[in-house]
């Protein structure tokens, strides 16, 4: 993918990209080489760019496509695992959720709430720049705005910083609302 986006990549951008090292980078490089599925033009390090083959592209396009069909599988298990979790807290009394933060989590939860009796009332952010956009049919909104809504339960939707939001929604909404984290999930 890196070759397909970027001729002039380097080896060295590669393997940071790929969390390989330069020395293997430079192998699997000589492979497609030897494969046909790349060339390479160039005489220096500063100079070369590699180029996809007829043959690298459709062995591209196969070996994403089945990729994409793994990731596929793994959204709809999330997604089915989710809900399955968040129908436990319709048992408790949760009706009306409020969701925090706006990220690819956030897509999926709100898919997996679907499949739920639970309704998503308003969907908030701290990220000044995400504010007043829209996800998924709502407006996104600061969280100060949780304390005017008041739904039965946040969810936080992100994995990363999940205590530091926790603080800062029991600071804004008190003890009186139910916070579920993924964590927690």
């Amino acid at each position: 993918m890196c070759i397909h986006h970027e001729s002039t990549v380097s080896q060295n951008t590669i393997a940071e990209r790929t969390c390989l090292s330069s020395s293997m980078v430079n192998n699997y490089i000589k492979k497609l080489k030897q494969e046909k599925l790349i060339t390479v033009s160039g005489k220096t390090n500063r100079t070369q760019s590699y180029h996809l083959t007829q043959s690298g592209m459709k062995y591209l396009r196969k070996h994403l496509l089945a990729h994409s069909a793994s990731v596929v599988q793994i959204y709809i298990e999330i997604k089915r695992e989710i809900s399955a979790i968040l129908k436990n807290f319709c048992d408790e009394g949760i009706s009306t959720v409020a969701l925090f933060g706006v990220a690819e989590t956030a897509e999926v939860v709100y898919a997996a709430i679907q499949n739920t009796a639970l309704k998503v009332v308003d969907v908030v952010d701290s990220d000044i720049i995400k504010q007043g956009k829209i996800f998924n049919g709502y407006v996104i909104k600061p969280p100060q705005h949780l304390k005017k809504i008041k739904p039965d339960a946040v969810v936080i939707t992100s994995f990363a910083w999940q205590e530091e939001i926790y603080s800062n929604i029991r600071q804004i909404i008190g003890r009186d609302i139910k916070i579920i984290k993924l964590s927690d999930i």
